[in-house]
């Protein structure tokens, strides 16, 4: 038995040792030795554009310190990031980085989505990692735009969020829950601050890859009250390894769970199974398309595994369906 769990947890390991392909690489000494914004204040919508300024001023102030240290490519995709007119609820320039850039009135939005990206994203591959549709800041304007087609008097807003140290594809961590549950925590937070910003709109957890275990982990039961979470319409889960539950009955709320592959998306090869060892969990359980896990499927098209922002395609389509919660019109795979 024992040599049994021992050969599936490395089955799991070698199959989601391959779960994006690396396009960046580790960031230089530069990102080390950023500046950091001042303390900026609690977030509330009438203080949006105060930590939206702090960040920006945060961003040119890096970009500056990079290109003094010699790390150009650092220095160039931080120089996109300081671009006119992006807003940026928090961001940390130091390592991998982390940044949370919102699109739209937040405010004042009808309805709110959250992007949770998964493995190699960094601040270096933020705006794109092989194609721009691919990263979370470039599926997120894709998400928005395609929401804004489908239903132009909708205020959306679509939060792309780094909130947590993503895994490197070539990494450890990429088959343990560890990066996860510190992610899920962070991200719970984050629902946290969206009440206070605005607690009329409902908000929808969009999840790929590895970031679907975080967005399993942040809405597993908490020891406390599941309050951040009140306002959650809905998850959806899309090129998942696993989400670290056994079925979507797993949750804290009672809220319709999504979960679509492209047929053409490799994630179908990873063991899905979790197998515990000591010190950590390796692999992330019920595959969410399989029936036995209960989510809601989707027809996700014929795409691969970075294709489901993809301008045009039949998984985008209904992915901004489902944000502008419009369940029914949902294609079912």
């Amino acid at each position: 038995m024992r040599a049994s769990r021992v050969r599936r947890a490395l089955a799991v390991a070698v199959a989601a040792g391959a779960m994006v392909l690396s396009v960046t690489a580790a960031s230089g000494s530069a990102a080390r030795s950023m500046p950091t914004a001042s303390r900026l204040p609690a977030v509330r919508a009438d203080t949006l554009a105060a930590r939206y300024a702090a960040d920006h001023d945060v961003i040119v102030r890096s970009e500056r310190a990079a290109r003094r240290m010699g790390d150009t490519s650092r220095a160039d995709h931080l120089a996109g990031l300081a671009a006119s007119g992006r807003q940026f609820l928090s961001f940390d320039p130091r390592d991998d980085g982390l940044a949370v850039e919102v699109l739209g009135d937040l405010a004042h939005a009808d309805r709110v989505v959250v992007l949770v990206p998964g493995s190699d994203t960094t601040l270096d591959t933020f705006d794109e990692i092989g194609t721009r549709y691919a990263s979370v800041a470039g599926g997120a304007r894709t998400l928005r735009a395609e929401m804004h087609r489908l239903a132009p008097d909708t205020k959306t807003a679509v939060v792309a969020w780094l909130g947590y140290h993503a895994p490197r594809t070539l990494s450890r961590d990429v088959v343990t829950t560890a990066r996860a549950t510190a992610g899920g925590s962070q991200l719970r937070l984050l629902m946290g601050q969206l009440k206070k910003v605005n607690a009329a709109a409902p908000v929808t957890l969009m999840c790929h890859s590895y970031g679907t275990v975080v967005c399993g982990s942040a809405v597993q039961p908490p020891a406390s009250p599941a309050a951040p979470l009140d306002r959650l319409a809905g998850i959806v889960a899309v090129g998942s390894p696993g989400m670290g539950l056994r079925s979507a009955s797993d949750i804290a709320v009672r809220v319709p769970v999504w979960a679509g592959r492209g047929a053409d998306d490799w994630i179908a090869g990873v063991p899905h199974t979790s197998v515990h060892v000591p010190g950590a969990t390796i692999g992330f359980g019920t595959d969410p398309v399989s029936r036995g896990f209960g989510a809601r499927t989707f027809d996700a098209g014929s795409g691969g595994h970075s294709d489901y922002f993809k301008p045009g395609g039949l998984a985008l389509h209904n992915l901004a369906l489902i944000s502008l919660g419009h369940g029914e019109a949902v294609s079912h795979g």
